[in-house]
C-alpha cells in the first residue's frame, strides 16, 4: 500500500502526504487519529511502504476486535501450557513484526491493565511470552490509531499518560470527508473504476446530478461509507451511466448546510475548488483537473450555473450582510 493510493488533491490531504513522507524516513512512533472510515490503516500502510522496513511485515492488531483476555496473548504470544488450550507455542504479533511495523488499531480500546506491559515492550523493544521468563528482543516500529480523543481518556484515567506520550511522538490527524469535499469526485471516479472492473461492468460516466448529491451528503461513515455506497451503486447499474440511489442519502441525512438544491451544491463545490486554485480553470493544477473535468466542460458549467469571481464575491457579501 503506497501513498499513491491515498486519493485526493485537497490541501488537507497534500499536508498529510508530506507528513507520511517525512515520518517514513524515521523509526519514531506515529499516532494516527480520525473518525471511523477516514483511512487510518491506509495511512499506516503507506508509512510502512515508504520506510526502510518495507521489505518486512506490517502486522496489524485491532485492539477493539479481540476479547480483553486474548489481547495479551495475541500481542506477546505464549508458551505451550501457559493456559487451557495452549497446546503449542505461539510467537504473537509483536515478534511477528520484528524488523517491520506493528500497527495497533483502535489503541484506545486496549485494557488499562495491559498498557504497562505494552509501554515496556515499546521502550525496551523486549517482552516475555505468557508462561515464559525468557526475554525476547525485537526491532519493531510502532504505529497506533484511534477514533477516540486519547487526551480525554488520559484525563479520565482510562489510558496511561506515559503510554500516550510514548505513542504520540508524531501525530497525524485525518480530516473527515465532509471537510475535504473537493476530493469526493476523485474518490467517486476511483471507486467506480475499481468496482466496475471487479463486477465486470462498463461504466463510463457519473451523471452531474449524482455527483452533486454525493458532494452534498455529509458522509458520517467517511470514505468507507462512500466506498460501500459506490460499490452498491455499481452493482445496481445497468448501462454505461452510474445509477446511484442518491435519494436515500438526501432522505436520510439531508443536504449539507446552505445547499438547498443539487444545483446549489454543485455551484458551491465548483466555487470552492476555484478559490483553492485562485480561480485558475485550466492547466495541470487548475480547477478543471481537480474536478476531473475537461476545461471546456467546466467553463460550460460555470456559464450554466452563473459562476464568476464577481458573482462569488457578491454571494459572500450577501451572506455577510444577512448574518
Amino acid at each position: 500500500m503506497s501513498a499513491s493510493e491515498l486519493i485526493g488533491s485537497s490541501p488537507r490531504l497534500a499536508a498529510i502526504l508530506e507528513d507520511v513522507k517525512a515520518v517514513a524516513a524515521t523509526d519514531c512512533a506515529v499516532l494516527i487519529q480520525g473518525e471511523t472510515g477516514t483511512g487510518k490503516e491506509l495511512v499506516a500502510r503507506a508509512i510502512h511502504e515508504a520506510s526502510a522496513r518495507r521489505q518486512h511485515r506490517c502486522v496489524v492488531i485491532n485492539c477493539a476486535a479481540l476479547p480483553a483476555a486474548l489481547v495479551e496473548s495475541e500481542l506477546f504470544g505464549y508458551e505451550r501450557g501457559a493456559f487451557t488450550g495452549a497446546v503449542a507455542p505461539n510467537m504473537g504479533r509483536f515478534q511477528a513484526a520484528d524488523r517491520g511495523t506493528l500497527f495497533l488499531d483502535e489503541i484506545g480500546e486496549l485494557p488499562i491493565e495491559l498498557q504497562p506491559k505494552l509501554l515496556r515492550a515499546i521502550q525496551e523493544q523486549a517482552f516475555e511470552r505468557l508462561g515464559s521468563s525468557h526475554t525476547i528482543q525485537v526491532d519493531v516500529r510502532i504505529i497506533a490509531a484511534t477514533n477516540q480523543p486519547l487526551g480525554h481518556l488520559v484525563e479520565a484515567r482510562r489510558f496511561r499518560m506515559d503510554l500516550y506520550y510514548r505513542l504520540n511522538v508524531f501525530p497525524i490527524t485525518l480530516p473527515p470527508l465532509r471537510e475535504r469535499t473537493g476530493d469526493v469526485p476523485l474518490l467517486v471516479h476511483h471507486f467506480v473504476r475499481t468496482f466496475a472492473s471487479r463486477h465486470r461492468k462498463s461504466i463510463a460516466d457519473v451523471p452531474d446530478e449524482v455527483m452533486a448529491a454525493l458532494i452534498a451528503y455529509h458522509w458520517p461513515g467517511n470514505i468507507r461509507e462512500l466506498q460501500n455506497f459506490i460499490e452498491r451503486s455499481v452493482v445496481l447499474t445497468k448501462g454505461a451511466e452510474l445509477q446511484a440511489p442518491v435519494a436515500e442519502l438526501v432522505n436520510t441525512h439531508g443536504m449539507m448546510p446552505g445547499a438547498r438544491t443539487l444545483a446549489d451544491a454543485e455551484r458551491a463545490h465548483i466555487i470552492s475548488v476555484l478559490r483553492e486554485t485562485n480561480w485558475t480553470v485550466g492547466g495541470r493544477n487548475g480547477a478543471a483537473a481537480r474536478l476531473g473535468l475537461f476545461r471546456t466542460t467546466l467553463i460550460a458549467k460555470m456559464r450554466k450555473l452563473g459562476i464568476s469571481r464577481q458573482t462569488a464575491r457578491e454571494c459572500d457579501h450577501c451572506a455577510h450582510t444577512e448574518s
